[in-house]
């Protein structure tokens, strides 16, 4: 009973006295134990209740593509306060640098996918996924609309639609055929691992027709004629693919094919690989030329029908000039999704090639629609633009003119919120920011300057011109998945703590430091096992090495362990027992 009475006034304490904070009575009872526990804070004298974790309402983050930058974006997202939405068309992730090895069956289809749903299943946060296309998206409202995959048993007819507080734009982009007539029906493009198996197909299709007895010499030689249309990484990789798969495995299986198969590049520049140095760019056209790879430059498409391509070459007139063929694969760079173009009529971003963001990858004009991968470009802000805000920033003690020290304190945020001003001391040699106002005021000693605006419009007015767009690539996708996933996972905490550079337009700092893409290299695969691989700091390195480096390269940055078994056994394979050819 003495229990019993200290439990009681236990009770009464609590009662009496809310402001105790935690307070725990431990009490015996015929051997047994009771444990109370309290946990006051009031200060009205009121019991405070906390609300339960499940009536606490998640942002809701809505996903759109399941490419390089959405599936970045999901796996590095860890914070349990958002309810994601993932909505695609297809339920995995595919490793498409790999995709030009799936064409020649060097690397099997299932080897390079991963289902997003096992990609998410460990995750702390609640993430869902529905197997449907965007086909509208409604800024206004917070909603976008879906219809489910076409190739499901509901034809696309039962439309839905999803809110959102946040939304991410990662859906990609489409193969940009420049509205040339034919290509649509007669081409084979290569995004997506049912193109590569539609291509693969089609090669052994090519050689069984070729075999058959009815044909003359001439129609084998247009059937085992490939045209590979562009000169960028994708199509020249899928030739020398072509090219090793041909001379490797099918004349062991077709000797009487060996003379007629022909492989030709059309490249409407001047030369092959135009983003890589030019050292590779030499090394690759002499190589495909010893090769037998025909690279004819400076030509371009007009028209594509069921047996001929018909290019114009530049500086040949208008003569058109027709080309017989078997099959052509389309690879001449990206073009704007649908959606996308219809979704920027709607805001008001007319006349682009896609969504423009600002540095942080939100959209501009909205501010809770975030744009990444193929289907964005950054619209990097330019110096000039701000540049009597950023004078007015810098002269804190309003006398009309800047001295190297006002401008040496603000010199960190403003290269960071406009990288081109940091390139263009690089490229210019200049060690620091007082060598560009130096140039501005002439012969004067550096403690010495003192700059108007005029003269500090002068200094900067070149800093500009050293802007780029960033390429459509999967680094470029894969390291603003990672970005945007961390300024996600620290949004509470950046809103009372921003660490971001000063607003110049504006008082405080920017709550997030801009997006910075880190250029890590890039490889182009050449056939022969062997590989040209342009690395940071100007390194270029062709050959075997570089094709064992891509090897370890491309295994690492696989998404699991499983699909780098999958890939590194299909490598292992191919040396040993080569290429599958069957028809499946």
């Amino acid at each position: 009973m003495n229990g019993l009475s200290l439990f009681k006034r236990a009770s009464r304490a609590f009662d009496d006295y809310p402001s105790l904070a935690k307070l725990i009575v431990v009490c015996t009872v015929s051997g047994g134990g009771y444990v109370a526990y309290a946990d006051a804070n009031s200060s009205n004298g009121a019991h405070a209740v906390a609300p339960p974790v499940s009536e606490i309402r998640k942002k809701k983050v809505v996903v759109i593509g399941t490419g390089w930058a959405g599936t970045s974006f999901l796996k590095k997202l860890n914070n349990p306060s958002y309810d994601v939405q993932v909505i695609s068309p297809r339920n995995y992730f595919a490793f498409t640098p790999l995709l030009p090895s799936v064409t020649c069956g060097t690397v099997e289809a299932r080897s390079i996918v991963e289902p997003i749903r096992s990609i998410v299943r460990k995750k702390s946060v609640s993430v869902s996924y529905c197997e449907a296309e965007c086909f509208k998206i409604d800024a206004e409202n917070k909603k976008v609309y879906c219809r489910p995959n076409p190739d499901s048993s509901m034809n696309g007819k039962e439309e839905f639609a999803v809110d959102y507080d946040y939304l991410v734009i990662a859906m990609g982009a489409r193969p940009n055929t420049f509205n040339t007539p034919g290509v649509v029906e007669h081409c084979n493009f290569l995004k997506e691992v049912e193109d590569a198996q539609r291509i693969r197909r089609s090669v052994i299709d090519s050689f069984e027709k070729a075999s058959l007895p009815t044909l003359s010499d001439e129609e084998r030689k247009r059937i085992l004629h490939f045209v590979v249309v562009g000169g960028g990484p994708t199509g020249v990789e899928f030739a020398a693919e072509l090219h090793d798969f041909v001379n490797d495995d099918l004349v062991k299986l077709y000797p009487a094919a060996k003379d007629f198969v022909q492989i030709t590049i059309l490249e409407a520049a001047d030369h092959i690989l135009n983003m890589f140095d030019k050292r590779i760019t030499d090394f690759a056209e002499k190589k495909f030329h010893r090769d037998g790879i025909d690279v004819k430059l400076g030509s371009m498409v007009v028209k594509v029908s069921d047996k001929e391509i018909s290019t114009k070459v530049r500086g040949n007139g208008d003569e058109i000039t027709a080309i017989p063929y078997g099959m052509v694969v389309w690879s001449t760079g990206i073009g704007t999704h649908p959606v996308i173009r219809s979704f920027m009529q709607q805001i008001g971003q007319t006349n682009r090639r896609a969504l423009a963001t600002d540095e942080w990858l939100r959209v501009e004009g909205c501010n809770s629609i975030y744009a990444l991968g193929d289907c964005a470009t950054i619209n990097q802000r330019k110096v000039m633009e701000d540049i009597a805000a950023i004078f007015k920033k810098a002269d804190k003690d309003n006398s009309g003119t800047l001295t190297v020290k006002e401008f040496q304190e603000v010199i960190d945020d403003i290269c960071e919120r406009y990288p081109q001003v940091e390139l263009y001391l690089k490229n210019k040699k200049m060690r620091d920011i007082a060598d560009l106002l130096k140039m501005a005021k002439g012969d004067v000693a550096k403690e010495a300057i003192e700059l108007n605006i005029e003269e500090f419009k002068k200094a900067l007015s070149e800093v500009d011109s050293q802007m780029k767009n960033l390429p459509a690539t999967a680094q470029v996708a894969a390291q603003q998945g990672t970005y945007l996933a961390n300024c996600f996972n620290r949004m509470e905490e950046v809103e009372k703590n921003p660490e971001g550079p000063i607003r110049f337009r504006e008082e405080g700092r920017h709550r997030f430091r801009p997006f910075r893409y880190k250029h890590l290299g890039q490889f182009a695969p050449l056939g022969g096992e062997q590989t040209a691989a342009q690395l940071p700091g100007d390194w270029v390195s062709i050959g075997h090495s570089s094709q064992w480096l891509w090897y370890s390269v491309y295994a690492s940055k696989l998404v699991s362990w499983r699909t780098r078994a999958l890939v590194i056994t299909d490598w292992t394979r191919r040396f040993v027992f080569g290429r599958d050819s069957s028809r499946i």
